[in-house]
């Protein structure tokens, strides 16, 4: 898939405020400073159109971008969040379950892991939660340059071991990097399967 074009449509908090236009929604998410705002700037080719930030937590909203005028992708707020308050960490979780649970468009969940780490419990329970709730979903191992690719088929493989004690068939995974570029047109590759699988009307 070539992307010829991906533009900024919104941000907001609610449900009833996100693009009504039918277009399917690829949607990201994961542990806060996991790379994903550099992530949907590698796949559109557009170095800005997500905000990166060096602070953890900076996405606090559902923010919308129409890719070659069919599709969205969709920026969700991290998950394990930053510091910020008890009553803003509910709010949070409030709209990622709402948005995930609910938004019919949606029609795969990008589930962002850092790949310098051994399988972490938290990335583990939202997975399980979203088995458990039919969330169509697939993995992708962000920051595969800043260690040595043994460290990352390690930490993989170690992934894979976790998840098969309760899986049983696990999702689709991808393995990126955003400085090198590393993982995105398996990526597109993937989203352009999905739309073409989709009934038209969703897909046009």
């Amino acid at each position: 898939m070539e992307i010829s074009s991906a533009t900024f449509v919104i941000s907001n908090s609610k449900l009833s405020g996100c693009p009504n236009d039918g277009k399917p929604e690829y949607a990201f998410i994961g542990r806060s400073n996991v790379g994903k705002s550099s992530l949907i700037n590698m796949l559109t080719g557009i170095r800005d159109l997500a905000k990166t930030s060096s602070k953890p937590g900076k996405t606090l909203l559902i923010n919308h971008f129409l890719v070659n005028q069919s599709w969205y992708i969709v920026d969700l707020p991290g998950y394990g969040f930053a510091k910020i308050s008890k009553k803003m960490r509910e709010e949070l979780h409030k709209m990622i379950t709402g948005y995930v649970l609910k938004r019919e468009q949606m029609a795969c969940l990008f589930v962002l892991i850092d790949s310098r780490h051994e399988a972490q419990a938290i990335d583990l329970e939202f997975m399980e939660f979203l088995g458990e709730s039919g969330i169509p979903f697939a993995i992708v191992f962000t920051k595969a340059d800043k260690v040595t690719q043994a460290e990352v088929g390690s930490n993989i493989r170690k992934y894979k071991a976790k998840m098969q004690e309760t899986w049983e068939e696990l999702p689709k995974m991808f393995i990126t990097s955003s400085e090198k570029k590393r993982g995105s047109k398996e990526i597109l590759q993937y989203i352009e399967e999905i739309n073409a699988s989709l009934p038209s009307e969703k897909s046009e």
